[in-house]
C-alpha cells in the first residue's frame, strides 16, 4: 500500500511539473510572444518539491540531485522576479 501511495505522489508531482509547460504555452499564445508567467515558476517549485520527496523515498541519488538543483533554481527565479517588481514599483509613500 505504501508503494502505491508513493507512486501516486510521484505521478502527482510529474503532472504538476509537466503542467507548467501548458501554462507557459497558453500565456505565450495569448500575448503573441514568448512569456513565462509566475504560475510557471510556482508549478516548477511545487512539482519539483513533490518529485524530490518521491526521489528521496526511492533513494535515487541521481533523481534527488536533479530535483534539488531545479527547486533551488526555481526558487531563486521567484526571488529575483520579486526584487525586480519591488524595484520597478519603488518605495510607497
Amino acid at each position: 500500500m505504501t508503494t502505491q501511495i508513493w507512486v501516486g505522489v510521484g505521478l502527482l508531482g510529474q503532472a504538476m511539473f509537466t503542467s507548467r509547460f501548458l501554462v507557459q504555452w497558453i500565456a505565450s499564445e495569448r500575448q503573441g510572444r514568448s512569456v513565462i508567467p509566475m504560475a510557471f515558476w510556482w508549478l516548477s517549485i511545487g512539482g519539483g518539491a513533490i518529485l524530490l520527496s518521491y526521489a528521496i523515498w526511492r533513494q535515487d541519488p541521481v533523481f534527488i540531485i536533479g530535483q534539488l538543483f531545479g527547486v533551488v533554481v526555481y526558487s531563486r527565479n521567484i526571488v529575483l522576479i520579486g526584487r525586480g517588481r519591488l524595484r520597478d514599483e519603488g518605495p510607497k509613500q
